[in-house]
């Protein structure tokens, strides 16, 4: 039995040996160009291994790690403007963020310019990445350059080490043509990456469906929205007036159709132009990132939407100026194409008041995405409002049709502040969890939320009456999906005070950790005792785990965040290690999780069979002094929880990729092959079954 152990373990540390490897498929080069007197630009390239990608530099809050470039002040330089992608990412749907998320391929450039003061001057500074393939994710990593530029020209003082390494080794570089080139180490021989060409290519397209689809998703929503417009008490009865226009007088009918056409491509060309400005302005390096992410957008946007629900419940008006107003109108009597053109501008302007919330909403929706979506956005929101107007103008007949003006008419603004308030806590929510305020937690926010949808609903039923509202003496068909959907939405978020995931909406709503109360959490701790941990399926884990205020396994699942408190349970236990390198960034971990281990048999395994260890390989949470070390593997210092956890999987394992799981016996050695991204279900169970004969048996 001896030597079948031992043949066992050479077989599979060799196989350990032969396979895992530490990653590094990004190849970084700097250098400089002389773009002027006293200007440069700095040219930042990333060299990509085959099926690998980076990521782009606006990422919206939730994704991946962006890549961002970090420059040391100092003197003799100042930077001019922001860093700029030059290579366009390709954007594509991730289903584990679900989100649309740029990325980088093959090669990728980035350049900042820079005005020099003095000669010479060095600037330095640092690219913060992330890369993944089809299979794995690696964690983030900073890598320094340095860059001398003095005479006109650039040399360089420095460059960064292309496998990757936190600290840059120095190099050298020729200057010709007035820039100097900079070279990188070139990565070790025998760095491999596993891929799938099937698996791959299946991907690819996937995601390229799904990219268009949210394009579409979008445009249609901003239809919708537009079609809301049209339903307000400002803009409706403006309809019969604009068909009057267009019905005055004996002209000919041809003519009468041209002005209709030039009226409602000139509505959709006005807020097609207002799209454009924003993607344009919304064009710049970082400013998606920053729009979604930073505490100044994010107050002034929830300032913002509160003002425009106070103003859909009858507070005050938002009106455009009058000699706007004025000015356009008055250029509607000319006559002729020029009229229908200003006839255009003149509604625009009037409807204001009750379409301005809404463009307002949609384009802070669109400005914090690609930058094509504002375009597209207005697009759909002009065409959808400029439609109505132009086919009763083309066909005045149908007017007997239409429902006349009354009180329903305000009820849509007020339906609709009730929504843009919901959606204001969106706004809040993002400054509360950045910043870790603790303000708004999840079940505040959903409170909050059921009582704003359970009072939509009683205004619907005629209950809550505003200023403006008139009697409601029945209740129409319509009027009631309305009162069931308000009522129904609220119930269905009465789940999620306790703990529920609300899976749907989950984009929209702070991180369940945040919640002030769990149910199934509290059930856990009521029935636990002495120094064990009870779960409410009789599972145990050994005391209360380090890091756990702030990090936690999904599924009710209990476990540690630190190797050694782990293995310490599992000596109390007898049970072998479950080991899972993962990262909070990372997409093919929350692949796993959202496939894999939502599969009841596989939470039951684990539960059942194994101490669970989570280590996070990007957390930046700083280790106490005393915790601060110096790796082994590299010689450099360890000071956060994700360099420490990185650097075990890499003593252990000889690779830093995520997600990968390990098995580990009581001693923290490796009973089995490790295993990375693979959505087989029963395949990982039947890893899972392995791992535990092997422990029973060593």
């Amino acid at each position: 039995m001896m030597k079948r152990t031992f043949a066992i373990s050479i077989l599979l540390f060799a196989a350990l040996a032969l396979n895992a490897q530490v990653l590094d498929p990004v190849t970084w080069s700097f250098r400089s160009e002389k773009t002027g007197e006293n200007t440069f630009e700095l040219v930042m390239t990333a060299e990509l291994e085959k099926s690998w990608h980076l990521y782009a530099m606006d990422i919206e809050p939730g994704g991946p790690i962006p890549t961002s470039f970090t420059f040391e002040p100092g003197p003799g330089f100042t930077l001019s403007g922001k860093t700029v992608e030059v290579t366009k990412p390709e954007v594509k749907f991730d289903n584990s963020f679900s989100m649309n998320i740029g990325m980088h391929s093959d090669r990728a450039e980035f350049r900042q310019k820079i005005t020099v003061t003095g000669s010479p001057v060095t600037v330095k500074g640092y690219v913060t990445f992330m890369s993944c393939d089809d299979k794995q994710c690696l964690p983030s990593k900073d890598i320094e350059f340095a860059l001398e530029l003095k005479g006109g020209a650039a040399s360089p003082a420095g460059t960064n080490n292309a496998t990757g390494s936190e600290v840059p080794a120095l190099a050298t570089a020729e200057t010709t043509s007035g820039f100097a080139q900079l070279t990188t180490s070139d990565i070790p021989a025998d760095t491999t990456v596993q891929q799938s060409e099937t698996i791959q290519g299946e991907t690819t397209q996937i995601a390229a469906g799904k990219e268009k689809k949210g394009f579409l998703k979008f445009f249609l929503l901003s239809m919708l929205a537009g079609l809301a417009g049209v339903l307000t008490p400002c803009v409706f009865p403006m309809i019969p007036m604009t068909v009057a226009f267009f019905s005055q007088g004996s002209e000919k009918k041809g003519s009468a159709i041209g002005k209709a056409l030039i009226f409602g491509l000139s509505i959709i060309l006005l807020y097609s132009s207002l799209g454009i400005i924003v993607s344009l302005t919304s064009a710049g390096a970082g400013f998606a990132n920053t729009l979604s992410t930073h505490w100044i957008p994010n107050l002034l946007f929830f300032l913002l939407f509160l003002v425009f629900a106070a103003s859909f419940f009858g507070a005050f008006e938002i009106v455009m100026p009058t000699k706007w107003v004025s000015s356009s109108d008055s250029k509607v009597d000319r006559g002729g194409a020029l009229a229908a053109f200003f006839l255009g501008l003149t509604t625009v302007l009037v409807s204001f008041s009750c379409t301005g919330p809404i463009v307002g909403a949609l384009l802070v929706e669109a400005a914090s995405g690609d930058v094509l979506r504002p375009t597209i956005g207005m697009f759909g929101f002009g065409l959808a409002f400029a439609l109505p107007f132009t086919l009763f103008a083309l066909f005045p007949s149908w007017m007997n049709k239409m429902p006349k003006s009354g009180g329903w008419l305000n009820s849509v603004k007020v339906v609709l502040g009730f929504i843009m308030l919901a959606f204001s806590l969106k706004f809040a929510s993002v400054v509360d969890t950045v910043y870790g305020l603790g303000i708004l937690s999840r079940d505040i926010y959903l409170a909050i939320w059921i009582v704003l949808f359970f009072l939509m609903g009683l205004y619907l039923m005629g209950k809550i009456k505003f200023s403006h509202d008139s009697d409601v003496p029945h209740i129409g068909v319509f009027r009631l999906v309305l009162i069931i959907a308000s009522f129904t939405f609220a119930v269905y978020l009465v789940p999620g005070l306790f703990g529920a995931p609300l899976t749907r909406i989950s984009s929209l709503l702070p991180p369940r950790e945040t919640s002030g109360f769990n149910l199934i959490k509290a059930i856990s701790e009521n029935r636990g005792g002495g120094t064990a941990v009870t779960t409410t399926d009789g599972s145990a884990i050994c005391g209360t785990p380090k890091y756990s205020d702030f990090l936690h396994f999904e599924y009710g699942l209990q476990g540690y965040f630190d190797l050694e408190e782990g293995l310490a349970c599992a000596k109390q236990l007898n049970k072998p290690v479950l080991v899972d390198f993962k990262g909070h960034a990372c997409a093919n971990c929350k692949e796993m999780d959202a496939r894999v281990w939502s599969d009841p048999v596989v939470q039951q395994r684990i539960r059942d069979n194994f101490v669970l260890v989570g280590l996070y390989i990007d957390d930046r949470t700083k280790l106490p002094d005393n915790e601060i070390y110096v790796s082994k593997v590299d010689g450099k210092e360890k000071k956060t929880l994700g360099k420490k956890n990185e650097d075990i999987e890499i003593s252990m394992f000889k690779t830093n990729s995520m997600p990968l799981y390990a098995i580990l016996d009581l001693n923290g050695n490796p009973l089995i092959e490790t295993r990375g991204t693979d959505f087989d279900i029963q395949a990982y169970i039947d890893w899972l079954d392995r791992g535990v004969e092997a422990f029973g048996n060593r």
